[in-house]
């Protein structure tokens, strides 16, 4: 079984021919997808999108996000959590964190939504799903200020000291796409060298296509499409596979272990 840890569903690529994206992901023995909401306004879609294709969702305000969210949106996400909290689909709090590879965000909110969200997964008891760009030692800090049940931390790009700091905390580290291209030496270095406990896989459909799939700016103003989807976490999961020395059979199970234990409620889900 493979299990795409974070797969954004609910983007407007997919509005065309989202049940289609879905079937080709089982057929590709995809048989879990974890979409993550990025702001308020989307909660209510992401849990609907859950419920009609059998997958599982996260509710969070994502970084590149806080500049259109207030603290309304704060107890949004506070009273949604408490309103679905027998929901079995219902698995982490997320997309959430900090950026630091955008120009022009307002770092001093970012850190202000990030801390209140640790706080309210904290107090509803569930793991996050941290986004990381550029800004693992800032999400660290945060993390020592407030203590969660661990999570994942998706598409990470940090050093091998941060992943260890991660780990520790009981995060699981997300490799997609990104660890595709042979450019990748420092990702693919820390995909191949990590302990086994600490890797899941994750596609982040539509973006982050895998180097198969992607398309230099000329192509794609010319009209060519780089759209990625879930169905090609297995040929991802293939590159893993190489760098580890390991099978196929191995690398999805010991990545969808590793999923369920990072996201407990997943794991109860029949």
């Amino acid at each position: 079984m493979w299990i795409d840890t974070h797969c954004h569903l609910d983007a407007p690529e997919f509005a065309a021919d989202r049940a289609d994206v879905v079937q080709r992901a089982r057929a590709a023995g995809v048989q879990r997808l974890v979409l993550p909401a990025v702001q308020a306004a989307d909660f209510d879609t992401v849990a609907a999108l859950a419920q009609a294709f059998d997958a599982a969702y996260a509710l969070g305000i994502h970084p590149l996000f806080v500049d259109r969210a207030d603290d309304a949106d704060l107890e949004r996400l506070r009273a949604a959590l408490q309103a679905r909290r027998d929901d079995p689909r219902l698995v982490a709090v997320g997309e959430i964190g900090l950026d630091h590879f955008v120009p022009g965000l307002d770092s001093l909110r970012q850190e202000r939504f990030y801390g209140a969200q640790l706080k309210i997964a904290r107090d509803a008891g569930l793991p996050v799903i941290l986004h990381v760009r550029r800004s693992a030692d800032a999400l660290l800090k945060g993390l020592r200020r407030v203590e969660v049940v661990g999570g994942i931390v998706h598409a990470f790009n940090g050093s091998r000291v941060q992943a260890t700091q991660f780990v520790d905390r009981r995060f699981a580290l997300g490799f997609g796409g990104a660890m595709t291209f042979e450019r990748a030496l420092q990702i693919r270095a820390l995909a191949a060298a990590l302990p086994p406990s600490a890797l899941v896989l994750e596609t982040d459909a539509p973006d982050m296509p895998p180097q198969w799939l992607y398309r230099r700016a000329a192509e794609r103003a010319a009209g060519a499409v780089s759209r990625n989807e879930p169905a090609e976490l297995p040929r991802i999961g293939a590159v893993l596979a190489s760098l580890r020395g390991w099978s196929l059979d191995e690398t999805a199970r010991i990545t969808a272990a590793n999923a369920l234990a990072a996201l407990p409620r997943l794991a109860a889900r029949p």
